[in-house]
């Protein structure tokens, strides 16, 4: 910048250059700096083109781009044109003819039904869940605590095989069939793929709920309550102790909290620190009653949103298809059910659009494998309302 002598009164015409000088310079600056900011906005404007297209604004009304797959896959669910499927080339498909009819649902389709059932309330939420490629799922477990020992500078370190068991779980076939009129389907705002998953993971959810806790094994999984219990309360890998509450059909009066911290402490210490209870909501109107010996009770609500209530001191859930208190019921598991139970799924769903078997209804058969069964039942104990 142009400096002005200050010492001395400066003569007109040299004050005059000066504030021209000074003049100039500031213009020359502003016009640097608006350069630069012009030349920064050109940046940010290249960089909004090429991101146009990935993604979208979830405030934006225009639709988003869809890729090849998901538009065969959505042309096949509204009108069963499935020549776009089949001339997917092998780098854009997401999904394939399958030998048994149908297709693989859009990947987004299967996702969404797979999110749905993990926020269910389930044994999905609580067991352990595992994803396969085969028909089955082979679990180690061991048979006894792992053997140790100590040894002495020098000498071999040997020690006792403890011994495991292996436990095979195989994978069932779970099938749902949602419909829809085809008027629906024709309405162009109508999103059909979110419609599809919400009510193929509602049907699935129901299901697997039931399979987990009351299956026979026999093409559905093995569940919990239809399974080997250990009168003596002790528990096996393969059977789950079971405590009794002394009083067919309910709890004795005198000692219903204390049946219920007899149940908690049955259950060896390694598996309580993730434990918890689950129960049907009728059963959950009778324990939340109870009271221990100074009238304090025993069951805690929940003082946050979204968070179970607890049972002395243990989360508690409901589930509707845990049996009710009667006669000798087993109506109260308790226990790690992440180390008790496992579930197996494949990660495919199929899809077959069958527009004649409920007409004017389009039906939308949905077929996945699922499998569970119990793999550490010493894990788990069982409250049995009997004698």
């Amino acid at each position: 910048m142009t400096e002005v002598k200050t010492g001395a009164l400066a003569a007109p015409g040299e004050l005059k250059g000066a504030l021209l000088g000074f003049v100039e310079e500031l213009r020359t600056y502003r016009q640097d700096i608006q350069k630069k900011l012009d030349a920064q906005d050109e940046r940010m404007s290249m960089f909004e083109r090429k991101t146009a297209f990935r993604s979208r604004s979830p405030l934006s009304t225009e639709a988003a781009p869809e890729v090849p797959h998901q538009k065969a896959f959505n042309a096949y669910l509204r009108n069963g044109d499935d020549a776009g499927l089949r001339g997917l080339s092998v780098e854009e498909k997401g999904l394939t003819a399958a030998a048994e009819g149908g297709f693989l649902a859009a990947p987004q389709v299967a996702e969404g039904v797979r999110s749905a059932l993990s926020g269910a309330v389930s044994l999905r939420a609580l067991a352990n869940v595992v994803t396969v490629e085969t028909a089955s799922y082979d679990v180690l477990v061991d048979r006894d605590d792992v053997v140790t020992g100590w040894t002495a500078e020098g000498d071999s370190a040997e020690t006792a095989s403890g011994g495991v068991e292996r436990i095979s779980i195989p994978v069932h076939e779970l099938s749902a069939m949602p419909k829809a009129s085809q008027r629906l389907l024709d309405d162009a705002a109508f999103d059909v793929e979110t419609w599809l998953a919400e009510r193929i993971a509602y049907k699935f959810a129901r299901a697997e709920t039931y399979a987990f806790l009351n299956g026979d094994g026999l093409d559905k999984p093995m569940g919990l309550l239809n399974g080997n219990f250990d009168e003596t309360g002790k528990g096996s890998i393969t059977g789950i102790g079971e405590i009794k509450t002394s009083v067919s059909g309910g709890f004795d009066p005198d000692f219903a909290a204390d049946t219920l911290i007899d149940l908690v402490y049955a259950l060896p210490a390694q598996y309580r620190a993730n434990a918890a209870f689950i129960m049907s909501s009728k059963t959950a109107a009778v324990v939340r009653k109870l009271k221990d010996n100074d009238g304090r009770f025993i069951w805690a609500d929940s003082l946050a949103a979204g968070e179970p209530a607890r049972l002395l001191g243990y989360p508690v859930v409901l589930i509707e298809d845990m049996p009710d208190i009667a006669a000798n019921s087993r109506s109260i598991l308790f226990g790690d059910f992440k180390a008790a139970y496992t579930i197996v799924e494949r990660p495919e769903l199929r899809v077959l659009r069958d527009p004649f078997s409920a007409k004017p209804h389009v039906l939308f058969y949905a077929t996945k494998r699922v499998g569970g069964g119990l793999v550490d039942g010493r894990a788990l104990k069982v409250l049995k309302f009997g004698a």
